[in-house]
């Protein structure tokens, strides 16, 4: 309880007590009861929102099973019920329907829909089958499956996402501080404005004196001013946790509403992020079985999504010895094999290692729009890998959505213009840029923010990482790599790009909200301690009215809750 307000309660209670001991005039042991009872009633709508938006740390918490069912030896049909935490790397576990996948694994037998909704914020099931990534918190709906543990304990990624919630409860936002810090000074006002009025009314009517100064404590309400700002941005983060948007740092949702420059990545944020190999080349020194090996020998450990489409493309074969493997960030890899230097990347990146021009088929690939990767040694191209990815779902509604705010839209992305050009007409993007290094990536942020733009970045890779930081507020795919999401201030769960809209609209009517509690606060307060201090407000009247104003600031904010997409129509 605030310290005035504090002062107040027992201020009244000591007032009517003396009234009654003294019948120096009415009796307002009713004023105290109404006082305390609107008092609690808001506190109690308060804890309401603050718990249900804290929820999902809680149920986060409590996801994963404590046991788990663990094959003795696979292949078999031996069953050990074994504790998760003994779980390690490599384990094969069965999850039968209703059961929760107890850590990130990948299918190896069966098919089933596994619901994802604590995770990603998507109601529906998703489809899972051989060779497909399950996370640990889901639950299998439909028939079991057989799981190989690819990740357990803290490196999961249910743990991760903990971690971020975390660290965004720990944040307190500026806007917040701010308010705190007016708050704080409106106290000391207060006590002195109070003091005064009393020693007036000692010198004009001693018999009111201590019912105005008992007024002017009671009547004020700096709560309101502290809970205008933190019960907004309390709900508004529990609405979207449940829309699967997790905010990770404590000004996101005021950087987000004020944005004016939204700038996708291409790859595994507005594409699907699950690139298919469709066709491969190769110029006579390698076949095309030996070109793909050592592509994903190359590829081994990349967390990007055209690293994991060569590398699920050469799944079974023989994969050669590959040494000295360095990533050049935006561009590619350089390895050697055999004691010579190989290159795998982006043909702009390759083609100026040995100046050889691609292939007319190559040409026409990429003026398809597909994105293409090629390996060459010191003297060669050896071969060219043509992938294709679709847009990611919900791409063109939240384009549309983003729009309609009067936001300005651009794609940056390191694939070939022509890739990226294809990807920006089919989603109606107007602004778009191709072969852009993360350095160049960094350079074009920086830019417009120098002309005033409030940019915000959402990626996915490794390689998005500098420009993530660079950004005003920064969106990290939940499907990219640990270092995209640690740097994002907000995190999209679900695969559904729509969210991205919708909680543009929603932190954007969250700061309408925080506006709109803070003119009451001071419209209320600057009405109504003039006329407690003239004597115009008894101490039932000020309990009700300050009690009120908390009640009001509280049930204002609870309107966040309503789900956004019932309120907002895509054209």
């Amino acid at each position: 309880m605030d310290v005035p307000v504090a002062l107040g309660v027992g201020a009244a209670f000591l007032a009517s007590l003396w009234a009654t001991v003294t019948d120096a005039g009415e009796v307002y042991f009713d004023s105290v009861t109404m006082f305390v009872f609107f008092l609690l009633g808001g506190r109690f709508l308060e804890m309401l929102a603050r718990q249900k938006a804290a929820r999902g740390v809680e149920s986060l918490a409590r996801a994963l099973p404590a046991f788990a069912s663990r094959f003795v030896r696979y292949p078999g049909d031996q069953l050990a019920r074994v504790a998760v935490a003994d779980l390690a790397t490599g384990d094969v576990v069965m999850v039968k329907p209703g059961e929760v996948v107890p850590a990130d694994g990948r299918v190896i037998d069966g098919a089933s829909s596994v619901d994802e909704s604590l995770l990603t914020g998507e109601s529906r099931a998703v489809d899972k089958g051989s060779g497909d990534a399950v996370i640990g918190g889901s639950v299998n709906v439909g028939s079991p499956l057989t799981v190989r543990v690819e990740r357990v304990g803290e490196s999961t990624r249910l743990a991760s996402i903990q971690r971020l919630m975390e660290r965004a409860a720990a944040e307190k936002p500026t806007i917040v501080e701010a308010a705190d810090r007016v708050a704080g000074r409106f106290v000391g006002a207060l006590l002195v404005l109070a003091v005064v009025a009393g020693v007036l009314w000692l010198w004009l009517d001693p018999s009111r004196a201590l019912w105005v100064f008992v007024a002017v404590l009671v009547v004020s309400c700096p709560c309101a001013l502290s809970l205008a700002t933190p019960a907004a941005l309390t709900v508004a983060t529990g609405a979207l946790c449940r829309h699967g948007v997790l905010v990770t740092r404590g000004h996101a949702i005021e950087a987000l509403a004020r944005v004016t420059h939204v700038v996708f990545d291409k790859t595994g944020t507005l594409t699907a992020g699950q690139p298919v190999l469709r066709d491969t080349m190769t110029f006579g020194r390698m076949d095309a079985t030996q070109a793909l090996a050592t592509a994903a020998a190359m590829e081994i450990g990349s967390e990007h999504a055209i690293g994991r489409a060569i590398g699920e493309a050469a799944h079974g074969s023989v994969l050669p010895s590959i040494e000295a493997v360095r990533s050049v960030m935006g561009r590619g890899i350089q390895a050697k094999l055999d004691g010579n230097p190989i290159w795998l990347g982006s043909p702009a990146f390759v083609g100026r290692l040995h100046g050889g021009r691609l292939p007319q088929r190559a040409e026409q690939w990429l003026a398809a729009g597909d994105t293409v990767v090629a390996l060459a040694n010191e003297h060669d191209l050896l071969a060219l890998f043509r992938l294709t990815d679709g847009p990611r779902p919900g791409a063109t509604e939240a384009v549309r959505l983003l729009r309609d705010q009067g936001l300005k839209i651009t794609v940056l992305s390191g694939d070939t213009p022509e890739s990226v050009g294809r990807m920006a007409a089919m989603l109606d993007i107007p602004y778009f840029f191709g072969a852009m290094s993360p350095e160049g990536k960094h350079e074009a942020i920086r830019r417009w923010q120098a002309d005033g733009d409030l940019v915000a970045m959402i990626g996915d890779g490794v390689n998005d990482a500098p420009v993530l930081a660079q950004s005003d507020v920064s969106i990290a795919m939940g499907s990219g790599t640990e270092l995209a999401r640690s740097q994002g201030d907000i995190v999209l769960l679900s695969a559904d790009l729509r969210q991205l809209g919708y909680a543009v609209i929603l932190c954007q009517r969250t700061m309408n909200i925080v506006r709109q509690n803070l003119s009451w606060a001071f419209a209320y307060n600057l009405l109504a301690i003039p006329l407690a201090m003239a004597g115009w407000v008894t101490p039932w009247m000020a309990g009700i009215g300050m009690s009120a104003s908390s009640l009001l600031v509280v049930l204002n904010a609870l309107r966040l809750q309503r789900p956004i997409h019932e309120t907002v129509k895509v054209r």
